[in-house]
C-alpha cells in the first residue's frame, strides 16, 4: 500500500520571520518519496509558505484520510494567539496581532490525525518559537500535558528551538536539513535512530538549548486501531458499536461529561461522517458542543469551536431537507454562542435555514 508524505514549511514574510523554513524543501524534495515515507511507494504533497490556514487544513485532512502510512515533515515557527494563549504555526501572512486568524492552530494536527490507525503516522518537527511562546513551552515540560500534542496514536520526533539571539538574524532549519541529508543516502534508518542521528549532526551548538520532541508510537491493543480497522474494511456499524461501548465505559468510569467520554462521542461523530450519515454526525457534534458548554468550557475553547465547526460542516452536507430543518435551529443557537474563526458563520446558517423553510 502506498504511503503519503506531507511536507509543510511555513514562516511569516517580513520582519516577523524567525526561520527560513522553506529553505529545507529543496533538500527534502531531493529524497526519493519511498525513503521519505518508509513505504515502497509514496505520494508527496508539498506546501511552501502557505497563506491561508484553511488551505493547509484541507491538505492535512486529505493526507489524514489516505490509507497507508503517513509521514508529516513540519518546519516553521510557533506563536501564541493573544486571546487563548494557544500555539499556532505561523503562516506567510501571520503577524503578532493576527495569529488567531492567520496562523494554523496546532491542535488542528491532533484533531485531524486522531482517527489514524495506531502506529501509522509519524511526524518530524523542526520548530522555532518566538520569546513569548518559548517561555510558555518551557513552562509546560513534562509531567504536564504538551501543548504540541499530536494525538496518542502518532509518533513525534524533532525539536523546538528558542528565538535567534539577534533580532536581525533568521535561523536555519538545521534539524530538518540534517534529517533530509541523512535520508538522501537512500536508506531510512528507524525513526528513533533517524532522530538521534539528526540531533548528533546539529550538536554541540544546539545542545541544552532546545526542547527535544521524541515520543514513539503506541503499544499494540490500542482501541483506536480496532475502530479504524473496522472502518477501513467497511464495517461502519461494527466501528460505531465498539466506539459506543468505549464511550459508555468511559462515562461510567469518569462521568458522561468527562474528556474520556467526550473523546469517544467525538469519535462516533467522525464515524458517522465516514459512514456518509451527515445528519447523525451533525447531531453528535451538536451534542458534544452543548456538553462542553454546559460543563463550563468557554465558547472560544478549541474543543468547543471544533465541535460547532464540524456540526456546521456536516449540516451543510445533509441531503434530506426535513432533517436539515430539524437541526438548523439548534446549530443557529450554538453558532450565536460560538461564532468561531470564520466571519459570517452565523449569517450563513440563518440564510440556509430560511431557504430550507421556504422549500417546506
Amino acid at each position: 500500500m502506498p504511503g503519503t508524505v506531507l511536507l509543510l514549511a511555513a514562516s511569516p514574510l517580513g520582519r516577523g520571520r524567525l526561520v527560513d523554513a522553506a529553505s529545507v524543501l529543496p533538500v527534502l524534495a531531493a529524497v526519493p518519496p519511498a525513503v521519505l515515507s518508509g513505504a515502497e511507494t509514496a505520494n508527496v504533497v508539498e506546501l511552501a509558505d502557505p497563506l491561508e490556514p484553511q488551505a493547509v487544513l484541507t491538505r492535512l485532512r486529505a493526507a489524514a484520510a489516505a490509507p497507508g502510512p503517513l509521514t508529516v515533515y513540519v518546519t516553521g515557527q510557533l506563536q501564541l494567539d493573544r486571546r487563548q494563549r494557544l500555539p499556532h504555526l505561523a503562516l506567510a501572512r501571520t503577524t503578532a496581532p493576527t495569529v488567531r486568524y492567520t496562523g494554523l492552530p496546532w491542535h488542528w494536527f491532533r484533531e485531524e490525525l486522531r482517527l489514524r490507525p495506531a502506529g501509522a503516522t509519524t511526524l518530524f518537527l523542526d520548530l522555532h518559537a518566538d520569546p513569548e511562546t518559548w517561555r510558555a513551552l518551557s513552562a509546560s515540560r513534562p509531567p504536564g500535558p504538551s501543548p504540541l500534542d499530536c494525538g496518542p496514536a502518532n509518533a513525534v520526533y524533532g525539536r523546538v528551538a528558542p528565538p535567534p539571539p539577534s533580532r536581525r538574524g533568521v535561523a536555519a532549519p538545521a534539524y530538518m536539513k540534517a534529517v533530509a541529508t541523512i535520508l538522501r543516502s537512500g536508506w531510512r534508518p528507524p525513526d528513533e535512530e533517524l532522530h538521534q542521528q539528526a540531533l548528533t549532526r546539529i550538536a554541540p551548538e544546539s545542545e541544552g538549548t532546545e526542547l527535544l520532541l521524541a515520543r514513539p508510537g503506541p503499544v499494540p491493543g490500542d482501541p483506536h486501531a480496532a475502530v479504524t480497522a473496522a472502518v477501513r474494511s467497511g464495517r461502519h456499524a461494527d466501528a460505531d458499536a465498539l466506539a459506543a461501548r468505549l464511550e459508555q465505559a468511559a462515562g461510567l468510569a469518569h462521568g458522561p461529561a468527562s474528556e474520556e467520554a467526550l473523546h469517544w462521542t467525538e469519535v462516533r461523530a467522525d464515524l458517522a461522517m465516514l459512514a456518509g450519515d451527515a445528519a447523525r454526525s451533525c447531531r453528535t457534534w451538536l451534542t458534544v458542543a452543548s456538553a462542553r458548554l454546559t460543563a463550563g468550557q468557554p465558547a472560544d475553547a478549541p474543543a468547543v469551536e471544533t465541535a460547532v465547526d464540524r456540526a456546521h460542516h456536516q449540516w451543510g452536507r445533509i441531503g434530506d431537507p426535513a432533517r436539515a430543518r430539524e437541526l438548523g435551529p439548534v446549530l443557529a443557537e450554538l453558532r450565536g454562542r460560538v461564532p468561531g474563526r470564520r466571519e459570517g458563520a452565523l449569517d450563513h446558517v440563518r440564510r440556509q435555514l430560511r431557504q430550507l423553510q421556504t422549500q417546506s
